[in-house]
């Protein structure tokens, strides 16, 4: 190997560029001849499918101007990070991922042919924990600082959320579960679900989910309660959660939002610029139906306060009313002896037109009985008329038509007649002879 010697080369001499790479290497190895620690910003983190190693970017970005001041190429050899990666990521709580802050043992290297780089050795998690962490209260100072911190939190939240915009993946492992636990709840609450699909999980779970809330907002009037949900995983996993942006566009959205995203030990600041925060799919299903219950509880309540109140009045009444029948024969003697010489006198003047009256008597009594006559006959034709009516109302009645095995198609409690006034999607009611079922028009 060929090296600087001040007193014996002649430095004017030209040299090729591998004698010069050599001698920068040698410059290198014996300026670094062990590893050290370096501070930078991990960029361009790229895994090699079939060799294993991870190639990346060393970067160093000016803190006023975010302009890179300094670059250096990495690598970790595959040996090295099948046991970083896994260990990094449980610590942290992130993938290993570009942008990251972190703290790596490397040794620098320089190769003749393929230049300046560092062979990553070892990296300390827990200095990218506290970045993390500086970065997560950083977000939350800005949502408060910018006033929509608590926003969706002070919405009101509907007494009865029936109608409910899902976000999440079809795939999700809990949303089918919580599908099943709202439609086949105990009590038989109607439940109206529409999921709006997202990516859940990876680079792609922010733009989705935004999306997805973009759609949903599109149509707000239509919905009580919007749920942001997902089946659990690993804090590296739900570390999208933690975005400015995905958080500030949850925070001022116009619909109560209810999280339930798997988070069991911290929570994400999703959760927190949420309406209400629930662990899990299930937990946010049982909320829903407890405000349902909640709901229930009050109207029975209610009904027994009415009944307990119409209980005390009919019992006053009634008091009174028996008050009133037991002076009522007292009463009503007093009267006809107060007013019996009246009567008597009057009875001595009516005695003279007795007999017109009785003659005008016998005149009407054979009126009575022409109409009496007439009457019945009358009655007896308007009964056959009313018991033809009966029998053609009892074969036009839906209970009679249902009874013979059709049913009944309804559409927002309307009958649908036409097969025209169904798209797919909508959410139909059938009625039978037994009861009703719900379908989706596919």
């Amino acid at each position: 190997m060929r090296l600087f010697d001040n007193e014996r080369e002649d430095r004017t001499r030209p040299v090729t560029l591998s004698e010069l790479n050599e001698r920068v290497q040698f410059a290198i190895h014996a300026s670094f001849p062990d590893t050290c620690w370096i501070r930078a910003e991990t960029s361009d983190v790229r895994e090699n499918a079939s060799s294993g190693h991870c190639y990346l970017e060393f970067v160093e970005k000016d803190d006023l101007t975010g302009q890179i001041v300094a670059k250096a190429r990495g690598t970790v050899w595959a040996r090295t990070f099948h046991s970083l990666k896994p260990h990094f990521e449980s610590i942290a709580g992130r993938p290993f991922a570009s942008g990251l802050k972190v703290m790596a043992c490397v040794s620098v290297e320089f190769h003749k042919l393929y230049g300046y780089s560092l062979t990553v050795i070892d990296i300390d998690p827990s200095y990218t924990l506290g970045d993390l962490v500086r970065k997560k209260q950083e977000i939350i100072l800005r949502l408060k600082e910018e006033g929509i911190f608590e926003l969706n939190g002070e919405l009101p939240f509907p007494a009865l959320p029936q109608r409910i915009a899902i976000i999440t993946s079809p795939t999700a492992a809990g949303y089918e579960d919580f599908v099943n636990q709202l439609l086949h709840n105990r009590a038989g609450y109607p439940f109206l679900l529409k999921l709006f699909p997202a990516v859940m999980q990876g680079e792609k779970t922010e733009e989705s989910v935004i999306a997805a809330l973009d759609r949903v907002a599109q149509y707000a009037d239509l919905f009580d309660v919007v749920v942001l949900i997902r089946g659990g995983g690993s804090a590296a996993d739900l570390s999208c959660f933690d975005s400015y942006s995905l958080a500030a566009h949850c925070a001022q959205f116009p619909l109560p939002l209810v999280t339930g995203i798997g988070h069991e030990r911290d929570d994400s600041i999703v959760d927190m610029v949420a309406h209400t925060r629930m662990k899990t799919p299930t937990a946010v299903a049982a909320f829903l139906i407890g405000k349902m219950d909640e709901q229930a509880g009050e109207l029975n309540a209610l009904q027994q306060s009415i009944c307990t109140c119409a209980t005390e009045i009919l019992t006053a009444h009634g008091t009174h009313l028996k008050l009133l029948v037991a002076r009522l024969p007292a009463s009503v003697t007093r009267l006809v002896e107060q007013h019996g010489t009246q009567l008597a006198t009057v009875g001595s003047r009516l005695s003279g037109v007795y007999l017109p009256i009785q003659k005008r008597q016998s005149l009407l009594t054979g009126i009575r009985r022409q109409l009496q006559n007439l009457t019945e006959s009358l009655l007896k034709d308007k009964k056959s008329e009313l018991e033809l009516a009966g029998q053609f109302l009892k074969l036009a009645s839906p209970d009679y038509i249902l009874a013979q095995g059709y049913a009944l198609t309804l559409k927002d409690g309307k009958i649908v007649k036409r097969a025209a006034g169904l798209a797919a999607g909508d959410t139909v009611t059938i009625r039978h002879i037994d009861g009703d079922r719900t379908a989706a028009i596919r």
